[in-house]
Formats: C-alpha cells, structure tokens, sequence
C-alpha cells in the first residue's frame, strides 16, 4: 500500500526533473497538464485508504498528514515560480538547526560572540561562492602576517 504512495510521489517528482529548466509559464502548463490529474488522483488515494489502516500505523500516520497539509501542497501546482518542496529552505537553516545546540555551550557572552562571528563568516563565504574551509585557512594565514589588513579578506573581496 506503501508502495503506491511512493509511486504517485516519484511521478510527481519525476515531472519536476524534466521541466526543472523550463520558463515559470511553461512549468505552469506542464504542471497543470501532467502534473494535476496526478496530484488528484493521489489525494482520492489518499482519501480512499485514510480509515482503512489502524491510526497507530505509521503509514497511517504518513496519510493523516499529507490529507491535512494537502491544500498548501497542491498549491505549487499554481504557480511555476513555486518548488513542490521546501527543500531548499530546509538546507538554508540547517546550519543554525545544527548550531542550536552547540550554542547551548557558549558559556560567555564573548564565546556567543565568537559563535555568531563565525557563523556568520561561514554563511557569507558560502554565499559568495567560497569554498568554506579555504577561505577560512586563508583569512588566518593572512591575519596572522598582517592583522590590520581585514578589509582584503572580505569574502566578497576574496579572488
């Protein structure tokens, strides 16, 4: 029954790997076209198997929370700028997911401080395309040559 489910999702995925490099108008009238009817039938799938499994049952479970976030689902299939997931947005807070806990052992105002520096360092170099560890091995062999010079290690002033 699993399996099923699994099915309707690697369609609709597999939809969204061909037309990942169309134009959001045209990702629109694929969507509606091939993408739809799919995403219609999985919900009567859903619908359909919704109290014929004990509640207890993880894929059960899995149903009850695909029925109740189905409205917000179904909503990329209405605008080609939209993803079907949030997974870009999950990989955008993973690093500050991750760091909630090592923060828990920032003892001091000034370790926090560094914490965030840091952190902040990091996602500025990742978002000027930097490979992380050599810019960050770079700043130190520099600053340790000349301390002052702060400015030329700006990530975005970085070659």
């Amino acid at each position: 029954m699993g399996i099923k489910a699994l099915n309707f999702i690697g369609k609709l995925y597999g939809i969204e790997q061909s037309i990942k490099e169309m134009k959001d108008d045209e990702k629109y009238k694929a969507r509606q076209q091939q993408a739809k009817p799919i995403v219609e039938e999985f919900y009567h799938w859903l619908v359909e198997h919704k109290d014929k499994l004990s509640p207890q049952r993880p894929l059960s479970k899995a149903i009850t929370y695909a029925l109740n976030q189905y409205e917000k689902f179904k909503r990329y299939l209405d605008d080609g700028k939209l993803s079907i997931d949030n997974n870009r947005a999950e990989r955008a807070i993973k690093p500050f997911v991750i760091g909630r806990k090592a923060w828990l052992f920032s003892h001091t105002p000034r370790g926090a401080k560094a914490s965030a520096i840091l952190y902040s360092l990091v996602e500025t170099a990742k978002a000027n395309g930097l490979v992380v560890h050599d810019y960050i091995s770079h700043c130190l062999e520099q600053i340790a040559e000349n301390p002052d010079a702060l400015e030329s290690l700006m990530p975005w002033n970085f070659k």
